[in-house]
């Protein structure tokens, strides 16, 4: 409805590895008392004989946390990917937020893309200098041993650039005046107050629901 193409959602694809590991983790790790498979390591199995177990409330488990995660990725593109960040800080100043807050909040999002833009600068920046670990070829092993050298410096440069926003910032004197005034101002439609109001009867039906 949004008509944002689910391809460009290209962090589901690559959290599906993460999806599988909580599965699995929960499945071994988590309590329960109806197993799928007991025990995992047969008798006959050196040191380990007897031990491990498959649990399926530790599977359902498992399931929940990776749909409550998958919800929020697959949520999230419907804010930042269809209305700029100005309108949604002008709208949280309108429902009585200090803008200090809502820059905060759109701050925090602006910097997603940063972090886009920067990995990929480094990735193309380790290619050059003869490093395969990227590439799509390359196995899931070479990936993850590769990765340290990439979050290092990208954690450093959003360090560097939140300095610098905040030195920009502090020039400008932001945060002196407790008001501030908008180019445009929010208007509000009908169907927009029909919205919210639908999104707050579903979140406390579901709220009923879950702790009824």
């Amino acid at each position: 409805m949004a008509k944002i193409p689910f391809r460009g959602i290209k962090y589901v694809r690559n959290l599906s590895l993460l999806a599988v590991f909580i599965i699995l983790m929960q499945t071994l790790l988590g309590t329960g008392e109806n197993f799928i498979v007991k025990p995992l390591f047969p008798a006959s199995f050196p040191l380990l004989g007897g031990a491990g177990s498959l649990k399926w409330e530790g599977f359902v488990f498992g399931l929940v946390i990776v749909c409550r995660l998958f919800a929020l990725l697959l949520i999230l593109p419907v804010l930042t990917e269809t209305t700029p960040l100005e309108k949604v800080a002008r709208g949280l100043c309108s429902f009585g937020f200090n803008y200090r807050t809502a820059f905060i909040f759109t701050a925090a999002f602006n910097m997603i893309p940063l972090f886009e833009e920067e990995g990929r600068l480094l990735m193309d920046a380790q290619k050059l200098r003869g490093m395969r670990s990227f590439e799509p070829r390359s196995s899931f092993l070479a990936k993850m041993k590769a990765y340290p050298g990439l979050v290092v410096p990208l954690v450093l440069g959003a360090m560097r650039k939140a300095k610098s926003s905040s030195v920009a910032m502090d020039s400008r004197a932001f945060g002196v005046y407790k008001t501030r005034t908008w180019l445009e101002k929010p208007r509000m439609k009908v169907y927009d107050f029909i919205f919210i109001a639908s999104c707050l009867v579903f979140t406390a039906g579901i709220l009923y629901l879950n702790y009824s």
